[in-house]
């Protein structure tokens, strides 16, 4: 999930964070840029938000700098889910046909994108390197539309360095090549959730969905 801060919360972070972040929280905050949702910390208030603010990849090292901060509610402006496949394509420094074709076989499913991608489409800076999976978010609404979309990923992952997460309602979400594994070979998954991760067995997620 994407949320933009108002000059108080941002104001409020930068008070809190190391020096050596000032400078991102100031760009951030001047091309009005979203933050992303993060686990929540045990320690956060009711009307706290944990969120993340991942920094491009050091061009030399390689290293990935990811700021931590809190924000209260009250301070947010504005919150949208993660950008949709189609807005990212756009931008995309992947090889367009391959990612283009994924788009348009994936039309029913209604995929979003976080990660590099999502973040090189929103700010235009260097996110994506040639090792750069495309972490795809996928929140079926049956099980007939997971299958669906299980197989779809699978199909492209064999052109594509697709990765992500089935969404399940009410959050909990699992790793779509760990939900395949499990499906073949019967597994508990791992489930990560706003508050906590834990393992699963398949058949008490399958129950959160329609059946047909």
């Amino acid at each position: 999930m994407l949320v933009w801060l108002e000059d108080a919360g941002w104001n409020a972070a930068q008070a809190t964070t190391e020096p050596q972040h000032n400078a991102a929280f100031t760009l951030w905050q001047n091309q009005s840029w979203p933050l992303i949702v993060r686990r929540a910390d045990a320690d956060a208030a009711d009307d706290e938000i944990c969120l993340g603010l991942p920094l491009p990849p050091d061009e030399d090292t390689g290293t990935k700098v990811r700021i931590s901060l809190r924000a209260q509610v009250r301070h947010i402006r504005k919150t949208t889910g993660a950008m949709e496949l189609a807005a990212v394509l756009q931008s995309s420094n992947t090889e367009r046909a391959p990612l283009a074709a994924l788009e348009r076989d994936a039309a029913g499913l209604r995929l979003r994108v976080y990660g590099s991608h999502a973040m090189e489409a929103i700010t235009g800076l260097p996110y994506v390197s040639p090792t750069s999976d495309i972490d795809l978010l996928f929140h079926p609404a049956s099980r007939r539309h997971l299958e669906e979309g299980v197989a779809t990923l699978s199909r492209h992952a064999a052109r594509l360095p697709v990765d992500g997460e089935i969404v399940f309602p009410g959050g909990a979400a699992v790793s779509w090549k760990e939900w395949q594994m499990a499906m073949a070979n019967p597994a508990k998954v791992i489930v990560k959730e706003l508050h906590a991760v834990r393992l699963a067995d398949t058949a008490s997620l399958l129950a959160l969905l329609d059946p047909a």
